[in-house]
């Protein structure tokens, strides 16, 4: 199917960005939401990515006007009984969603797709509140929307195929790079990269390094910001959120007690003037005080050791699980590392060489990831523990790079 004309429900930062993402392709799109305020702050926020073309003489303001044009800010469904897709872009709650979908449901076409624009909740329980179930299916954009390539394509058990090949190619439309990816707690990126953000949490909150020490580290290591930097970026509150809903689904994973607090706190990363650091006049004197009264809590773990291993193997083993359960294939789970996380590994010779997590694994040596692990279990405990993948490929001799066959072929 074909898609001519679209809906977007949630004119917030995503709704807005996701809104220009569609009318740079040419497509007409209908902006609702239920605030007039925050309509007009959308349709300005659409606005101004546009205007920042024109000032850097990237686009006409004639063509400026004729992509805003497309737009179309609405406080009701009225205009929705034409589109061929809608996504949602409403806060990350499961009732908002599914009660957009309903009221959805009762007014578009039987063959409009609903995709939801959710970074980890069920797509499946959003489906189950309309009555095209088949018709339901992710579509999760990162941040910024009109700079980030990846779209993640989510199916859950209940999207058709067709669905699936249709958003596929609407997202191609868009000039994204869209990678499918099978249902699951987080879906592909997310899960991937929680382990490696609650890790480094975990050694600032234990004082095994410093939040600029961590991310000095990574960002040597080849990753274009370490995750400090990162959270504060994107919004710790967006990062608790995720790993909230993250640790109810999956054992093993609870959130640190640091990233409660400053969530507690209101240290909601950059745009809120501090989160792990500060911004402005505001300083990261208060995270040092909340790392004090965790430590004091008796059994509290501290003085552990930090290393780059500690943060990376952890993504690695997750994404060698993602592959294990099929969620996604192993090429694409590079190619969403990389247009997703900016994923890069420093060379000797110091050049950064964009790679996904198994690729990296593969490039160290399966067996020496293996033994890496084992070692990090042995001190910090089971969460290390690597997963049945690697041993299956090391017990067969495919120990990446070094035998010509890993996760991936290479030539030797």
């Amino acid at each position: 199917m074909y898609i001519f004309k679209a809906g977007v429900v949630g004119a917030g930062f995503m709704g807005a960005e996701i809104a220009q993402v569609i009318t740079y392709a040419g497509l007409p799109v209908v902006l609702k939401d239920i605030d007039q305020e925050m309509l007009d702050t959308g349709m300005d926020a659409l606005r101004a990515i546009y205007q920042r073309r024109v000032d850097k003489g990237k686009m006409t303001a004639t063509a400026m006007q004729e992509k805003v044009d497309l737009a179309i800010p609405t406080l009701s469904y009225d205009e929705f009984a034409d589109v061929d897709i809608v996504i949602e872009a409403v806060p990350e709650n499961m009732k908002i969603k599914q009660q957009v979908f309903a009221e959805l449901d009762e007014v578009c076409p039987a063959e409009t797709i609903f995709a939801s624009n959710t970074s980890a909740l069920s797509i499946q329980e959003m489906g189950s509140a309309t009555k095209r179930p088949h018709k339901v299916v992710g579509l999760h954009f990162f941040s910024p929307a009109h700079l980030m390539k990846l779209v993640e394509v989510v199916r859950s058990p209940d999207t058709g195929q067709e669905t699936v090949d249709d958003v596929v190619q609407f997202s191609e439309e868009l000039r994204k790079i869209p990678v499918v990816v099978k249902e699951c707690p987080g879906f592909l990126v997310n899960r991937i990269l929680v382990p490696y953000l609650f890790e480094a949490i975990l050694s600032l909150q234990e004082g095994a390094a410093t939040a600029s020490e961590v991310d000095s580290a990574m960002t040597e290591f080849g990753w274009p910001m370490g995750p400090f930097t990162l959270m504060d970026m994107i919004g710790v509150g967006v990062a608790y959120h995720t790993a909230v809903y993250m640790a109810s689904q999956k054992e093993g994973i609870p959130v640190p007690p640091l990233l409660e607090k400053l969530y507690q706190a209101g240290r909601l990363g950059e745009k809120a003037g501090a989160g792990f650091y500060g911004y402005g006049d505001q300083t990261d004197e208060p995270v040092k005080e909340m790392i004090k009264e965790i430590q004091a809590q008796p059994g509290a773990i501290t003085s552990t050791e930090f290393s780059v291993e500690r943060l990376m193997l952890p993504l690695v083993n997750e994404a060698a699980l993602c592959a294990m359960e099929e969620i996604a294939n192993i090429n694409d789970i590079g190619m969403a590392c990389i247009a997703g996380l900016g994923m890069q590994v420093r060379q000797e010779d110091g050049q950064a060489v964009r790679m996904g997590p198994l690729e990296y694994a593969d490039s160290v040596g399966l067996d020496v990831v293996v033994e890496q692990l084992e070692d990090l279990e042995k001190k910090f405990g089971p969460r290390f523990h690597p997963v049945d993948l690697l041993y299956q490929k090391v017990k067969a001799g495919e120990l990446g790079k070094k035998t010509g066959q890993g996760f991936m072929g290479h030539t030797t």
